[in-house]
């Protein structure tokens, strides 16, 4: 059996960052072979994931990206377990690379995303599990989402626990970035469940008809006014959780269509994305 100085404890510290105790254990594990002390350090990350895989994660980090044209836009949400490992640099750093991995190789969703290659010829899942394996909680990638259109804002709540991308069509050199950040916090408060009526699947549309119907049927209305009444209803929804049909937030004198509309002819949203860790 090698001795374990405390100086190759120190060694394996600084090239993992895991804890003294946890080198410790794994050198001697690995007979003092710093390599196989490595491998066994990510396996300890692999046990805890198992370990922990169904406790919640509402805490986080939310991050953007607008490319240099302003034509795309990256969104992703990296969730743990506490509000203090969501402030540790290397969980912060780990947002930051996996964010610029995205940017690099443009990958089209989460599981894409997780598949990356880092720079040192892991993949983003690996690096994932490394740090669970550190910290001792759940890790996970909440979301990731990609968007491009004429042109994309993004917003980033203060807590970081919440971004929105928007997708913008018909700008037509427009100055489109003050209206843009103010639709997104829009999607940001109002939560809209689609940018029009046409965008809400079609077992929303029949869950509200029988909701209304329901209500109605409870009001003590008629049996045949019912599809009518829940109809009448499910127009008061598309006006209250699609977007463009929404009030403005600032000026409840306009819709959302109005509002694009009187900053450009032809302006409007194709498509927007909001992830949120926690909620």
């Amino acid at each position: 059996m090698a001795a374990i100085t405390a100086s190759d404890v120190n060694k394996l510290r600084q090239m993992t960052g895991a804890g003294m105790m946890d080198c410790k254990k794994a050198l001697t594990e690995a007979d003092g072979d710093f390599d196989k002390a490595v491998d066994v350090l990510r396996k300890q990350g692999q046990k805890v994931a198992a370990k922990r895989a169904d406790n919640a994660v509402s805490e986080g980090n939310v991050l953007t990206q607008i490319s240099e044209d302003g034509t795309n836009g990256k969104l992703i949400a990296l969730a743990c377990e506490t509000e203090p490992v969501s402030k540790v640099p290397d969980f912060q750093n780990l947002v930051q690379a996996l964010l610029e991995a995205a940017i690099a190789q443009n990958p089209a969703d989460r599981d894409g995303l997780l598949a990356l290659q880092m720079p040192d010829g892991r993949s983003a899942q690996e690096h994932i599990i490394e740090l669970i394996g550190k910290i001792g909680e759940k890790i996970e990638v909440a979301a990731y989402e990609n968007l491009t259109a004429d042109q994309v804002i993004a917003y980033i709540h203060s807590n970081k626990k919440l971004g929105v991308l928007v997708g913008l069509s018909n700008v037509g050199g427009a100055d489109v970035s003050e209206v843009g950040k103010d639709i997104a916090m829009q999607i940001a408060a109002m939560k809209p469940v689609a940018v029009d009526r046409t965008g809400v699947d079609a077992s929303t549309i029949e869950r509200e008809i029988e909701i209304g119907k329901e209500q109605a049927r409870a009001e003590g209305k008629p049996e045949a006014m019912l599809e009518r009444i829940a109809l009448g209803k499910l127009e008061k929804f598309y006006k209250e959780n699609t977007l463009l049909a929404q009030q403005f937030v600032k000026d409840g004198n306009l819709t959302i269509a109005q509002l694009l509309e009187q900053t450009q002819k032809g302006l409007t949203v194709t498509a927007f994305k909001r992830i949120a860790i926690g909620g």
